[in-house]
C-alpha cells in the first residue's frame, strides 16, 4: 500500500484508508465477526487510517475499534458534533460539552490522546462565526487530541475552516459526481499543508458500477432513509444526485472508461490522481471489497486527456442534477 503524508499532521497513512461508519451497522446489521475480519483485512493491507465518528451506532464503530488489538501503527480519527445527547439540535458548542464529547471517545477507543478529532458536519454559521477552533485549540492544547481537523458539506465551509491555522485535516465529500473541491479547496489546502481526507469517493455506492434502477436497501440504510434528504444534507447521499439519474450517470461512465477496468477502481485512482489527497476513505461490509479498494492505489495514473474529458461531462452532465450545496 502506497502512503502519503496527512499534512500538517506528519502521519504517514494509507492512501486508502477505512471508513467505519457500517461499524456502527449503518448500511444494516453486522455483527461482531464480520466486523473484526474487515479491522483484520485492513492491516493485512496496511489500511492503516480507520474514520470513525460517536454518532456511528451510538459509540458501537468506535467501541469496535476500541477493543480491537492490533492498532499498533493504525491512525484513527474519529469525528464529534452530530450527537443529539450532548449537542441537541447541532447547538451547545461550547467547551464543556465538546471536552464531554471527545472524552467519551476517548474511553470508547481505549486511549490516552486521539490522533485526529474532526469537527462532523457543524452548521455553518458556527464555522463563520469562528470560536469552535478557539475551543478546539485549547483542548488540543490540553492534550485530548494531537490533531483537530473537519469534515464539511460543500466548498464554502471548507473555505471556512482553510482560514484557521490550527485545521490540519479536511475530510470533503469528493468524486466523480462531485468534482468542484478541485478548483479551490484542493489547490489552497495543499499551500497551507492541511491534509485532505475523501469521504464518500464511490458516491454511496453508485460508483461501484454494480447497481441498477431496481437496486434497493434496507430500511436501516441511509441509501433508503436519506434518498432524498429526507433525515440530514442531502448531499450526504448519493452525492446530492437523485438515485435513478446517478444509475444512467453511471452507466455513461462505464462507455467512457478503459475497457476492464471497474468503475469502483477507476473512481478511486481518479481520486489518488490529486496530489492534494491525502487518503481516500470508503466504507466497507465485506473484506472483500476492501481488497479491491486497496487494489486502485497500484492501479496507473489515468490518462490526462481522460480527466479533461471528464472535467466537461461532469459540468455539463452531472453538476446540474446535484440536489443541496456543492
Amino acid at each position: 500500500m502506497n502512503t502519503r503524508k496527512l499534512g500538517k499532521t506528519g502521519y504517514e497513512v494509507s492512501e486508502i484508508g477505512l471508513g467505519t461508519s457500517q461499524l456502527g451497522e449503518s448500511f444494516g446489521a453486522l455483527n461482531d465477526e464480520t466486523a473484526a475480519d474487515i479491522l483484520k483485512t485492513a492491516r493485512s493491507l496496511d489500511v492503516n487510517f480507520w474514520d470513525t465518528a460517536d454518532v456511528y451506532g451510538g459509540g458501537q464503530s468506535e467501541s469496535r475499534i476500541g477493543g480491537f488489538k492490533d492498532k499498533k501503527g493504525v491512525f484513527v480519527a474519529t469525528k464529534l458534533g452530530r450527537n443529539g445527547g450532548i449537542f441537541p439540535g447541532m447547538t451547545g458548542f461550547n467547551r464543556k460539552n465538546v471536552k464531554l464529547s471527545l472524552t467519551g471517545s476517548l474511553k470508547r477507543l481505549g486511549v490516552e490522546t486521539l490522533d485526529l478529532a474532526q469537527l462532523h458536519c457543524v452548521p455553518t454559521d458556527l464555522l463563520r462565526d469562528g470560536e469552535i477552533f478557539t475551543i478546539m485549540d485549547d483542548l488540543r492544547d490540553e492534550g485530548l487530541m494531537r490533531h483537530y481537523g473537519a469534515s464539511v458539506e460543500n466548498v464554502e465551509e471548507a473555505l471556512l475552516c482553510l482560514r484557521h491555522s490550527g485545521v490540519a485535516t479536511l475530510q470533503i465529500i469528493f468524486n466523480l459526481f462531485r468534482q468542484d473541491y478541485a478548483d479551490e479547496v484542493l489547490p489552497k489546502a495543499r499551500a497551507q499543508d492541511v491534509g485532505i481526507i475523501v469521504r464518500l469517493p464511490l458516491a454511496s455506492g453508485l460508483l461501484s458500477g454494480k447497481w441498477n434502477k431496481d437496486t434497493r436497501f434496507a430500511a436501516t440504510d441511509h441509501r433508503n432513509f436519506n434518498a432524498n434528504g429526507e433525515k440530514f444534507n442531502v448531499g450526504e447521499t448519493f452525492s446530492g444526485l437523485p438515485f435513478a439519474k446517478g444509475i444512467e450517470l453511471a452507466d455513461q461512465l462505464k462507455q467512457m472508461i478503459p475497457a476492464n477496468y471497474p468503475l469502483s477502481q477507476f473512481a478511486l485512482r481518479w481520486l489518488l490522481d490529486h496530489p492534494a489527497v491525502s487518503t481516500v476513505i470508503a466504507g466497507v461490509t465485506r473484506p472483500d471489497q476492501l481488497r479491491a479498494n486497496a487494489d486502485a492505489s497500484r492501479r496507473d495514473p489515468i490518462d490526462p486527456a481522460l480527466i479533461e474529458e471528464l472535467k466537461g461531462w461532469y459540468a455539463d452532465k452531472v453538476k446540474p442534477n446535484i440536489r443541496g450545496r456543492i
